[in-house]
């Protein structure tokens, strides 16, 4: 009996505890930053499996640590544990109707609408695994979970709290998400994974008028406007058809009334690429361009350029990819797929980043197969198979968590195995 056999023969025992923690968390989601019952659960379970525990890395961020063996490598294995502001609309038994004040002081609706409560419940379970098979492996596992993945701002808070002075050195850092493919699926890619990601803030500045004498006006709305059909010129004419990038403008605020031209524009804009000189081409042909529109509406004031969040590209160590993917081909019956590349943005490379070690980060399906099979044969995945940050997008609980915690167990004893 190998040593994934030997771990994986206590799935049984611990699949209904993970499955009643996934519940729990998905019934009480947390913003980032503010996940303090989450991260207490995911802590006492840790500590009753065995693991010393550090609390309050970053805010709310913990850390187990524990060692089978002398000598041996170490493995960390990180899960983010995050919410969203979205209402949820899965009409689940255990859905959330939890509500949070945001920093204006507005109420808003929370819900795991990205699967982080997944990843947390299925790193829970292969920690309580690992600690129930000490004659498996050798070596040290450190399971980290991390806060608020969405901002971009997690990973960073627990490296600015000393992460790497409070926990080894891992020799490589593993990971998952959970996307909308078949709950059951593995996914793999090396190199390239996911985008880098940049959020900007643009503020046009205009001359106010009554609504019934443009002339006296130089009006942000119009300046506004002109920068949003301007920008979709980046991807489609600055950039060759075969480099991917996405360039959004998710946001657009001026104005209070129908009879008054403001005096300035507020644009949000979202940019992702996969990489560095792309991204710097991109962002500065958004810079470019709005500046160039500011002066052909004779603006008063240069337009002011806000970046709010960046995230790094996921970039997937080929050594550490290849040896995560030959331990799923040995472990999982359906097979090892091979991810597309994806669109969607981390901040987890930061961790291993901090460290100098290698990282893979992987993904595993959560949608009802059913559900999945007949969207690809009617032609509306699309359309019918709801994405992660939908209000309606809730994993299955089953095979999704059995295949989170053995696809975790499988990569870590990869190193870890005597």
């Amino acid at each position: 009996m190998n040593s994934v056999t030997t771990v994986l023969a206590g799935l049984d025992g611990v699949r209904p505890g993970v499955e009643a923690l996934y519940r729990d968390l998905h019934a009480h989601p947390e913003l980032g930053l503010r996940e303090h019952r989450t991260a207490g659960r995911a802590a006492d379970a840790l500590r009753r499996a065995g693991y010393a525990v550090t609390e309050g890395i970053g805010g709310t961020g913990v850390v187990g640590v524990l060692t089978r063996g002398d000598g041996g490598p170490t493995v960390m294995l990180r899960a983010d544990m995050d919410a969203l502001p979205v209402r949820e609309e899965t009409g689940l038994p255990y859905a959330s109707t939890a509500t949070a004040v945001d920093a204006d002081g507005v109420g808003q609706p929370v819900a795991h609408a990205c699967g982080h409560d997944v990843h947390v419940a299925a790193l829970v379970g292969f920690a309580q695994l690992m600690a129930r098979a000490p004659e498996a492996w050798r070596g040290t596992v450190v399971v980290l979970l991390q806060p608020s993945e969405e901002n971009g701002d997690g990973a960073r808070a627990m490296i600015a709290d000393g992460l790497t002075d409070r926990c080894p050195r891992p020799a490589v850092v593993l990971a998952q998400h959970v996307l909308p493919c078949p709950a059951g699926y593995v996914g793999t890619r090396a190199g390239s994974f996911l985008s880098a990601a940049d959020s900007l803030r643009v503020t046009l500045h205009g001359r106010g008028a009554h609504g019934s004498a443009p002339q006296a006006a130089v009006d942000p709305v119009v300046m506004a406007a002109l920068c949003v059909v301007r920008l979709q010129t980046v991807v489609s004419r600055e950039l060759p058809a075969t480099t991917p990038a996405v360039l959004t403008v998710g946001g657009i605020r001026s104005g209070s009334g129908p009879n008054v031209i403001p005096d300035r524009a507020v644009l949000q804009l979202n940019v992702r690429t996969y990489d560095r000189a792309v991204r710097a081409q991109v962002l500065a042909a958004v810079e470019r361009m709005v500046r160039a529109e500011a002066r052909a509406s004779g603006a008063p004031r240069e337009p002011e350029f806000e970046h709010l969040s960046s995230f790094p590209p996921t970039v997937n160590d080929p050594d550490a990819t290849g040896t995560v993917t030959r331990a799923f081909a040995a472990c999982f019956d359906q097979g090892v797929h091979t991810a597309d590349l994806q669109t969607a943005s981390e901040d987890m490379s930061e961790i291993p980043a901090a460290f100098g070690a290698p990282y893979t980060y992987w993904c595993i399906g959560g949608t009802d197969p059913a559900l999945y099979a007949d969207a690809l044969a009617r032609g509306t995945v699309d359309q019918d198979v709801p994405v992660n940050h939908s209000p309606r997008f809730a994993p299955v609980l089953q095979p999704t968590l059995d295949t989170g915690v053995t696809a975790l167990t499988a990569a870590a004893l990869a190193w870890l195995a005597p």
